[in-house]
């Protein structure tokens, strides 16, 4: 495994791949869903099948409390007081949350390292007005194309893998080759660690976001080889918690985020969509995430679908 996360993040970095004409590119592995990729993902649609991917938002939801919450609904007209010409009346509402509270895409501002952001920029453009570099809304054209599902935990035979159980690429190998699916450039990765799952049967917050399953480093290099173009997760940080170095905090988020310049989707809810796969046997699927456009910021909610 590897140690010295910064050098790896240098011998995989993607700063200046994409820049054209001057100008610094802010989107990162998404440009490998190029349009003759996204249009040969479209030929995955065959009988019109919609799993939605996305967890509910609500006070229901996985966050305990403290650094995030859950998304609030705030009603701010019933019906009532209402004195309008004829029958009319209406209802209207607010949400008030994290943008990243539930399922979400992780933006490539939201995680840096030694004062600078995805592709050089500083650090200093976060401020509390946002961000002037790498904001989610670059993202804009929306994040669609082909869908691999990795189920690791149905691959080991469990429900769910247990906090600070490392997935590596010999596992990610052997579970597509398990599934008979296997990557192409610019694939959407879904990982299944089951820990959606274990928060659906334990409804327990806390424990969900204590720890988790996830990736370990050495992905990193594997997610880079394989041209992935942006991998979700059905945990809340992508990554193995606790993690593999314990100096630093998240080293594969620095890595494929700050380095690598890739789109991170996290707390996805993948049950239906597995256990349809299992059935029968396509691993692979139509997938558009599209973020949505605030501008400045540093992750969207989403609702992704997979589409067979």
């Amino acid at each position: 495994m590897t140690r010295d996360f910064r050098e790896l993040g240098k011998r995989l970095s993607n700063w200046g791949r994409w820049d054209r004409d001057g100008v610094r590119d802010q989107r990162g592995t998404t440009n490998l869903l190029t349009p003759e990729r996204v249009a040969a993902a479209a030929g995955l649609v065959r009988d019109g099948r919609i799993f939605d991917l996305g967890i509910p938002f609500g006070r229901g939801g996985p966050q305990p409390g403290g650094g995030r919450i859950n998304p609030m609904i705030l009603v701010s007209e019933t019906g009532a007081d209402q004195n309008y010409p004829g029958a009319f009346h209406y209802a209207d509402d607010y949400v008030f949350m994290p943008l990243q509270s539930a399922s979400q895409w992780d933006g490539l501002a939201h995680v840096f390292y030694d004062d600078q952001l995805y592709n050089g920029f500083p650090a200093s453009s976060v401020s509390p007005h946002g961000t002037t570099a790498n904001s989610i809304e670059h993202q804009a054209k929306g994040i669609a194309g082909r869908g691999v599902l990795v189920d690791v935990a149905r691959h080991r035979g469990v429900e769910w893998l247990e906090a600070g159980e490392v997935i590596t690429p010999a596992e990610l190998d052997a579970a597509m080759a398990a599934q008979g699916v296997a990557l192409r450039g610019g694939d959407i990765l879904l990982v299944r660690t089951g820990w959606r799952r274990k928060f659906l049967v334990e409804s327990d917050a806390a424990a969900f976001m204590a720890g988790e399953p996830g990736l370990g480093l050495d992905c990193c290099e594997w997610l880079h080889e394989h041209e992935v173009a942006a991998v979700c997760s059905d945990n809340w940080a992508i990554e193995v918690l606790p993690g593999e170095l314990p100096d630093e905090q998240l080293p594969v988020h620095m890595v494929l985020i700050r380095d690598m310049g890739m789109t991170l989707g996290e707390i996805l809810d993948f049950e239906e969509l597995s256990a349809d796969c299992a059935e029968d046997g396509r691993y692979d699927f139509f997938l558009t995430a599209p973020p949505i456009k605030f501008q400045r910021a540093l992750g969207s909610p989403i609702n992704p679908l997979a589409i067979k």
